[in-house]
């Protein structure tokens, strides 16, 4: 394997039991090279699992893992040419900054100029370039992050793989370091496998994203399609924020209790939950809009942003969300008023009823 080219990745069949658990449960995954995929799932879906095992702390029960053409299942982590980010980042606090950045390089005997020009650009990448001689102790947590991340690309490996790195840093922190990792990815052109549970933070970063639950993909995709397209009412739950309303489609009409409502595509008849996302939805109705009754609950003042809690008929409660624009707070109707929801069409999703 060659260091600094991008590998592709892929996993055939893979299986991974702890007792009767089936932390993977025969997975199927390809990734491309230079690709950036996310591996998206709630605690204990198997995503951390599937990337230990491509990392080699993990070995697999049955299936095959693939850097390239090279099989790896049975290749020890460090023969794998692979740079690894852990959420605790894992620093040696009794070396400095580039001693922390240059160790893998004298794993594998670089020195010298070489070593020394290799630690200094994978600072500068990072936007560490003036604290190579600082000691860890001295950095503040998003400081320690971009130490871990220039340590596991100083090597150019073919492939990075990052678990939750970022997981404890504050918010607007971790908003910025997204954006970060972003442009990185886009100079190195490495294969980026990443691991997290927080979905803004998939959309924000990915290529693609596969949504794990219960040791099985349930799907995978764009950050665009798998949010406007979702496969399932796990997907659409765990994918942005939602409510479920059940609808029955007949004779290819789809309808909330008596309300028909138009749709992008007729499916076919069934039960089904439409799925009412804050973003999408306006309070008022128009005659080119899907439009539902409703009784104001609750208006809450975010900031950025209002909350409106509507009652559907039948008790279903469904947030919209505006902006916070002058005068738009007191222009809204009071708590107890009834209210037309309306939806586009085009905006009109259902997911199979589970």
């Amino acid at each position: 394997m060659t260091a600094g080219r991008a590998l592709p990745i892929t996993v055939r069949g893979l299986v991974r039991r702890y007792g009767k658990v089936a932390a993977l449960d025969g997975v199927d995954l390809d990734v491309a090279q230079g690709e950036f995929l996310t591996l998206l799932g709630p605690s204990g879906s198997g995503k951390t699992t599937l990337l230990m095992i491509m990392a080699g702390f993990t070995r697999p029960d049955a299936g095959s893992v693939k850097f390239g053409n090279v099989e790896m299942v049975r290749t020890p982590p460090h023969k794998r040419n692979l740079g690894v980010v852990f959420q605790s980042y894992a620093l040696f606090p009794h070396m400095d900054v580039a001693a922390n950045v240059a160790f893998p390089l004298t794993l594998r005997g670089v020195g010298g100029a070489e070593r020394e020009r290799r630690v200094k650009q994978a600072l500068e990448q990072v936007q560490l370039g003036a604290l190579g001689g600082r000691r860890v102790d001295q950095l503040s947590g998003g400081q320690r992050q971009r130490v871990a991340l220039a340590r596991a690309i100083v090597f150019e490996p073919g492939i990075l793989l990052m678990d939750e790195p970022l997981s404890a840093l504050d918010k607007k922190l971790r908003e910025q370091m997204q954006i970060e990792l972003r442009h990185l990815h886009r100079s190195l052109g490495t294969t980026v496998i990443y691991v997290t549970h927080d979905q803004r933070e998939a959309l924000t970063l990915s290529d693609r994203i596969a949504v794990i639950d219960q040791g099985q993909i349930q799907q995978i995709d764009t950050p665009q399609r798998l949010y406007e397209e979702p496969a399932s009412h796990f997907v659409a739950d765990f994918i942005g924020d939602s409510t479920f309303v059940p609808v029955t489609v007949a004779g290819g009409v789809a309808r909330w209790r008596d309300v028909p409502l138009r749709l992008p595509t007729a499916p076919r008849d069934g039960a089904y939950l439409l799925v009412l996302r804050p973003e999408k939805l306006v309070l008022g109705g128009a005659p080119d809009l899907n439009g539902i009754d409703a009784e104001v609950a609750e208006i809450v003042y975010q900031g950025d942003s209002v909350r409106v809690d509507v009652r559907l008929a039948g008790g279903d409660i469904v947030t919209l969300r505006e902006l916070a624009r002058a005068g738009r707070i007191a222009a809204l109707p009071p708590p107890g008023s009834i209210v037309r929801l309306g939806f586009d069409p085009a905006d009109t999703l259902l997911v199979p009823a589970p």
